[in-house]
Formats: structure tokens, sequence, C-alpha cells
């Protein structure tokens, strides 16, 4: 059960480090941390068909405050949004080859650069 428990902790503690990191707004790495966190509950669910069941009674009633922290954590994570929209433009600076197939860019709909 030892194993267990240091694997509930692991994963506790990885949460731990995602709440941190979502309160900086550091997106990337708290998923990166939950991931982690959510490796190890995962091969608690793994481990499940071999534990007693006094082990699972521990385990269980353990990892389920642990498995709403992550999803909670989760839930702060904003979604990936495209930059921006629109067609790509002709660069008129860009040197074209004769023949060759115009270079475009992203055209920013968001006012920047």
């Amino acid at each position: 059960m030892d194993a267990h428990l240091k694997l509930l902790a692991e994963a506790g503690l990885k949460i731990g480090e995602a709440e941190e990191a979502l309160d900086e707004g550091v997106f990337t790495h708290a998923r990166d941390l939950l991931d982690e966190a959510e490796a190890a509950l995962a091969a608690l669910r793994a481990a499940w068909p071999d534990m007693s069941a006094a082990e699972r009674r521990i385990i269980g009633a353990s990892a389920k405050p642990v498995a709403d922290r992550a999803a909670a954590a989760a839930a702060r994570i904003p979604r990936r949004r495209a930059l921006s929209e629109g067609a790509p433009e002709v660069d008129p600076d860009e040197d074209v080859e004769p023949g060759a197939a115009p270079v475009v860019t992203d055209q920013r709909t968001d006012g920047a650069g």
C-alpha cells in the first residue's frame, strides 16, 4: 500500500504545483503538471484490481478529492484559440522569383504587428 500512497501523494503535489502555475498564468506548465498527476492517478486505477479491500477503501477515499482537484485545475486552463482568422495577404516587401507563387503572410485581425 505504501507504493499506492506515494503515487497518490505525487499526484497531489503535482496538482498543487499546477494550481500555483495557474495562479501565475503559466497555463502550458500547469497542463504539463496536470498530465503528470493524471498519469499517477491512471497508475492507481491500473493497480486497483490487485488491491485488497482495505487498500481500495483507503486509496479510493483518498483519491477522490485528489482527482476532483485535478479536474477543477484542468477546468481553469483556457482553451487554445486561433491567433487570427482571415485570408492570407501578399507581402509587398518580399522578393518573388518571376513565375513563382507569391509569398503570403497571415492577415491579423487583432491590430497587432
